[in-house]
């Protein structure tokens, strides 16, 4: 079974999708399997991540930003693919450095979560964009 979502973004950050995700499962009456999850952009990850302080998402946006800075930053002057906007190469190294696919069990009906953990589509880019994400339940 497989379904394409369509997640709006602002810019960049990372977008909480478990509730649309455990919502499809519900409705898919799956009682056990795997959901595979992929993104089908370069400039956009996937995370499974602690989903009760927004601090950490925000200290991962940060830490990201620091570890990889626009084009325009000085120490990025070698990049070459500038012309989509100092953002854009960036935002690919982000996605080479991030997982743009996750495997998450089916147990009982619902995602095999830890208490603290959600599903995040981080976006690298600072333009909205509409990312797709193409989720298949196997087994």
């Amino acid at each position: 079974m497989q379904k394409q979502f369509h997640i709006p973004t602002r810019g960049p950050g990372l977008y909480d999708i478990t509730r649309e995700l455990q919502g499809w499962l519900a409705g898919a009456e799956c009682n056990q399997g795997l959901l595979t999850l992929f993104v089908r952009h370069t400039s956009c990850s996937l995370l499974i991540q602690e989903n009760a302080d927004p601090e950490v998402q925000d200290d991962l946006q940060a830490f990201f930003s620091r570890l990889v800075p626009p084009s325009t930053h000085p120490a990025m002057a070698y990049l070459r693919h500038t012309y989509e906007g100092p953002d854009d190469m960036p935002a690919h190294i982000k996605a080479a450095l991030l997982p743009v696919s996750l495997s998450i069990p089916i147990c009982d009906g619902t995602l095999a979560l830890g208490t603290w953990q959600g599903i995040y589509l981080f976006e690298h880019r600072e333009a909205p964009h509409r990312r797709q994400i193409l989720a298949h339940i196997s087994g």
